[in-house]
């Protein structure tokens, strides 16, 4: 199996579902991975050492090992915290491997071709800016004795977890460079998938990035935006699947999509307002049970997998436009 080239883009484990599914369907994947986690083992690693956050980079490492016991049994590893209560209690031992390589190579991205090598992922990752970013929101109800109080909050996890509507994100620097891999990738690419995950601070992220958002907007691949499977996160509590397509593009008016998939259930009695919306964006709603039965909220990598494959399947278009 050699398959179409995928750029999918995201963060966590909205991005690490994706990157799954995908990899049934292709072993030309790129994963483009936010750089503004600012929490945990991240967090940490970020401040004592001035480096990119590895934690979003490390699932998506996890997420393209070979599909073996071999690959299973690394991807544990990546992924495994250090216990007791010394100053390494908390780590995931991949993010303490990625600080160890970029110590050791020139460039972040050096490091993580030689951290794909060494794990023999099928694709490759790559961070979606060269420097590590600051999320800032704008909040309404941020202070719970005035719900109509607007406010600023700034980093990934105070956004993620702040009271209130979130009404806007903006990166800090607020023009940073992009990952030259990454816009290259996006060129390139048959596909570009964007989302699941959270969608203020993994997801919209890629489009406050400029270079990466001229990209997405100037590619001859066709596009394809993963709602969540779920309504209920804190960053979009009380959103519809349709404001969730309205606040992206209001971030990015240009960027067009081809497809939008949404599972039925976050569709229920708003699918005729969200295909108005997604066709507003000149994209087609593509319906299709992704979710897991028993855990509401969470991508079924398989079935996501064959939701992508019906897309894919289903444009009779040229893959790359003009092609």
């Amino acid at each position: 199996m050699t398959g179409p080239r995928v750029v999918a883009m995201g963060g966590g484990h909205g991005l690490s579902a994706s990157l799954q599914a995908l990899r049934h369907l292709s072993e030309q994947i790129t994963a483009v991975v936010t750089v503004a986690d600012d929490g945990g083992s991240s967090g940490r690693l970020r401040q004592e050492f001035d480096i990119l956050p590895p934690g979003d980079l490390r699932m998506a490492l996890a997420a393209l090992v070979e599909d073996t016991g071999w690959g299973h049994q690394w991807a544990a590893v990546l992924q495994h915290r250090l216990g007791g209560t010394g100053e390494l209690a908390g780590h995931a031992l991949g993010n303490l491997l990625l600080m160890s390589l970029w110590e050791l190579t020139d460039t972040p991205v050096q490091a993580l071709d030689v951290a794909g090598r060494l794990l023999n992922i099928r694709g490759r990752v790559l961070p979606m800016a060269s420097i590590p970013l600051d999320i800032e929101a704008t909040v309404v109800g941020v202070d719970p004795d005035d719900r109509s109080t607007q406010g600023t909050v700034r980093g990934q996890s105070d956004v993620a977890a702040c009271p209130g509507r979130v009404l806007g994100v903006r990166l800090l620097p607020e023009d940073p460079p992009a990952s030259p891999e990454a816009v290259e990738a996006i060129m390139l690419a048959d596909w570009v998938v964007l989302g699941p995950g959270s969608w203020f601070t993994s997801v919209m992220p890629h489009l406050l990035v400029p270079d990466l958002r001229r990209a997405l907007e100037q590619t001859p691949a066709r596009r394809i935006l993963t709602l969540n499977v779920g309504l209920n996160d804190d960053e979009t509590q009380g959103f519809s699947a349709a404001e969730h397509v309205e606040v992206l593009s209001a971030h990015a008016p240009d960027l067009h999509f081809d497809y939008v998939i949404a599972d039925p259930r976050v569709v229920r009695s708003d699918e005729d307002v969200l295909r108005g919306v997604c066709s507003d964006l000149g994209a087609e709603l593509f319906v299709s049970s992704v979710g897991k039965l028993r855990a509401n909220g969470q991508h079924d990598t398989l079935r996501l997998a064959a939701a992508y494959r019906d897309v894919m399947s289903f444009d009779h278009s040229s893959t790359r436009r003009g092609g």
